[in-house]
């Protein structure tokens, strides 16, 4: 349930719950009041008044004897001096709690009453107190109702009748004094309940939350955050899942990245010191005059020169590496024909590798006019890069390096391959990633940074092209990449793929 929810519940109940409690104490008072007050006198007294104001409610049960006797005072004022019809209006009082006196002159003439209550007396109280509205008098310290009708009768004698009624009380002070209990005891309960749900809903997830972060920032990434209750507590706990799997991702690879780089220093500071060490042999062979003819000076400086250029290579791929990671590869892309500009190519290669006995296969399947987009200096380098990791890796001496151009409609597909000693299936799918190196490359000799085929992919996939290689192990690799060709009218080559 919804954190917002949650509080709209608990905003709610605790507005209606005291209002239903107290709706509910009045209605089982309003019932005990009324069962009490049929039971003791016969009557049905189901209103409002029976709880809010009983006086009135016990004025209600002489009602009836009230106007009886009242209007006998009006027309026939002798009738109320008949002790008969006296004894019976006092009958029918008494099933009421009630009594009936009658004074004559100030005598007292008739007195019908269970009540313990003195007529007298009454009737020396009743200046005393306040008038009920006409239907009598309220004795608040004897807890008496008294309706009084004066009549006259013949003879000028002066007459008053008074219809008394106890009051009685139907709830005992034990009674109200438990049901004040329990409406605070349901209260209570109420509040600890809805105190303990909004802790569970909303305190307990953000506390357990606080603790995930703690942890995070303790850089542990494997806590994990789970609740079976739906809402913005589970939204926020799915958000912190995912960024612990972010942050956990990253720190793995900021891991990987650290150990590359700790791999591509290691790398380089070997190949580096291999030419320089070579370079440094030479160049004190010329000094000490062990170059002492200008055929072995020559052979010196070219060594010097190529061991230079090696230098410069590997100064090229910690450049092109730093590119990648901040993808800022400077391209320059330019309109290109593939065969004058793959015919160039396998020229400038073939004579680096005439120089190593290593054969060069030339065969070129697309069209005159075809046209890529592409940078030549980064194509170049894909060239090259692949060509000297299959040199480095040939392992025969009379090895051969085949490059085909192939024709596929809408684009262009290159292959190299040589005849090599191949890399194992379990491992061709990671000869793109940086710093990857086969198990057979992983020695001093061959050295290389391990770069070579990641700068490879990253400049293919830049071209908007897509690369991948097929081995055998014994036989030799190929690299293939695709790119896609440039067209003035691209309608032509669609219908020509239709057609195909």
């Amino acid at each position: 349930m919804k954190l917002k929810t949650r509080l709209q519940i608990t905003f709610i109940a605790m507005i209606l719950l005291p209002v239903l409690l107290i709706g509910l104490i009045y209605g089982i008072t309003h019932l005990m009041m009324a069962g009490t007050f049929q039971n003791q006198y016969g009557m049905n007294a189901v209103s409002v008044s029976l709880i809010s104001n009983p006086v009135e409610a016990f004025s209600e049960l002489t009602d009836e004897e009230y106007r009886e006797l009242s209007i006998l005072a009006e027309e026939e004022p002798e009738k109320l001096l008949d002790k008969t019809y006296l004894d019976g209006v006092g009958e029918r009082l008494k099933q009421k709690a009630s009594g009936l006196f009658v004074y004559v002159d100030g005598a007292n003439y008739y007195h019908f009453s269970d009540a313990d209550v003195e007529g007298q007396e009454i009737v020396n109280e009743l200046d005393q107190n306040v008038a009920l509205g006409g239907n009598g008098y309220y004795l608040d310290g004897r807890r008496l109702l008294i309706k009084q009708i004066s009549f006259e009768v013949s003879g000028a004698s002066e007459g008053n009748l008074y219809i008394v009624t106890r009051v009685r009380d139907f709830l005992s002070k034990g009674l109200l004094f438990s049901l004040v209990l329990l409406i605070i005891l349901v209260l209570v309960v109420t509040s600890i309940f809805l105190t303990r749900w909004i802790r569970e809903g909303a305190f307990t997830p953000l506390s357990e939350f606080n603790i995930a972060m703690q942890r995070i920032a303790d850089g542990d990434f494997d806590y994990v955050l789970s609740t079976g209750v739906k809402g913005e507590i589970s939204d926020l706990y799915e958000n912190y899942n995912q960024m612990r799997l972010r942050l956990k991702e990253s720190a793995e690879e900021q891991m990987q990245a650290d150990k590359q780089n700790r791999e591509l220093i290691s790398n380089i500071s070997h190949d580096l010191k291999t030419p320089i060490t070579s370079i440094k042999g030479y160049v004190e062979g010329i000094m000490d005059g062990v170059a002492d003819t200008p055929e072995k000076m020559d052979r010196y400086i070219k060594t010097i020169y190529n061991k230079a250029n090696d230098m410069n290579r590997l100064i090229n791929e910690l450049t092109i590496y730093s590119g990648i990671d901040s993808n800022r590869i400077p391209y320059h892309f330019h309109k290109l024909n593939v065969a004058d500009y793959f015919n160039d190519c396998v020229e400038e290669v073939g004579l680096d590798l005439e120089g190593q006995n290593i054969r060069l296969n030339y065969s070129n399947m697309t069209p005159p006019d075809t046209v890529v987009i592409a940078d030549p200096e980064q194509m170049k380098r894909v060239i090259n890069n692949i060509v000297g990791n299959s040199v480095k890796y040939m392992n025969r001496t009379n090895g051969t390096i085949d490059i085909r151009i192939l024709d596929e409609i809408d684009s262009i597909r290159v292959e190299l391959e040589d005849n090599g000693k191949g890399v194992s299936a379990k491992e061709i799918g990671r000869i793109f990633e940086r710093f990857y190196r086969t198990d057979a490359s992983r020695n001093s000799s061959q050295g290389g940074s391990g770069i070579g085929l990641s700068i490879v992919k990253k400049i293919i996939e830049d071209h908007g092209g897509y690369i991948w290689a097929t081995s055998k192990e014994g036989e030799g690799t190929c690299m293939h990449f695709v790119l896609r060709k440039f067209v003035e009218n691209p309608d032509a080559v669609q219908n020509e793929v239709n057609e195909t």
